[in-house]
């Protein structure tokens, strides 16, 4: 399908019904075994993570529907495949947020913190929600698929992408200082459990999703002619294949443990 206006084009290749199968039942699987962990343990920070996950199996649902009707494609599926992919891992982010506040509440680091401890779950998981809305009202925007709504969704879009990334990397530098005080003069607290196995964990998790947003960002930025978004192979890679080792690393190490011990 495309626009009188613009050259814009819902795809520019027929997308892979095995592949967006194949991504549905891993994504189902693993929030599956996330909605599992977060209700035996009550670990109630993590229902954004959740979240996120069924915005991914639901998304693909939308590309597999989409891979149906090539090349007469219709707007419903693009739109839900395109929207809920691009915000999950903001929703990752909210609860990978909140889990190094928890780190430094049972450690009783605050003072290693270079954040004080009633702004810092605050301030990244604000930082948060305007990038969810950005990259969600963005892509809103562009399903109208008119000349002048492409152009501002995406450029919404990118300063959705541009939020995440930067308020990623302060988080990266925040956990990492925080991590790096706290090894040199550990608390009597932080004997108490595996706090720095639950940093590496952040650190992976985040250094996953930083890749797959800079993929999207540079993708948004080259536009809807550009080689990325032209070749499918590249989103399953940088997107899919890493949110969803992302959200099976965050289920081997569970942050449950830091919740029993809030308790």
């Amino acid at each position: 399908m495309s626009s009188d206006e613009t050259s814009f084009e819902l795809f520019r290749y027929d997308p892979s019904l095995a592949a967006a199968v194949t991504f549905i039942t891993l994504f189902l699987l693993i929030t599956i075994v996330h909605a599992y962990q977060m209700l035996r343990t009550r670990t109630w920070f993590f229902i954004p993570f959740f979240m996120g996950g069924c915005c991914q199996w639901i998304g693909y649902i939308g590309r597999a529907v989409s891979s149906t009707e090539s090349p007469d494609w219709t707007l419903p599926p693009y739109i839900i495949q395109t929207i809920l992919p691009l915000v999950a891992p903001a929703l990752y982010a909210a609860s990978i947020y909140m889990v190094l506040g928890r780190i430094i509440l049972v450690t009783d680091g605050e003072r290693y913190s270079i954040i004080n401890k009633r702004f810092l779950t605050k301030i990244f998981v604000a930082s948060d929600i305007v990038s969810f809305l950005l990259q969600g009202g963005g892509g809103g925007i562009m399903a109208s698929a008119t000349a002048e709504a492409l152009d501002m969704g995406r450029n919404i879009i990118i300063g959705g992408l541009v939020v995440q990334v930067v308020i990623f990397s302060f988080f990266a530098i925040t956990a990492a200082i925080f991590h790096w005080r706290m090894r040199s003069r550990p608390t009597v607290l932080a004997f108490n459990f595996k706090w720095e196995l639950h940093l590496y964990v952040l650190y992976g998790a985040s250094l996953l999703i930083m890749v797959r947003s800079i993929f999207r960002l540079i993708e948004y930025i080259e536009g809807n002619d550009g080689y990325l978004i032209s070749h499918e192979i590249f989103l399953y890679i940088f997107d899919s294949a890493l949110m969803f080792a992302c959200m099976v690393l965050l289920a081997w190490y569970h942050p449950s443990e830091i919740n029993a011990l809030l308790k």
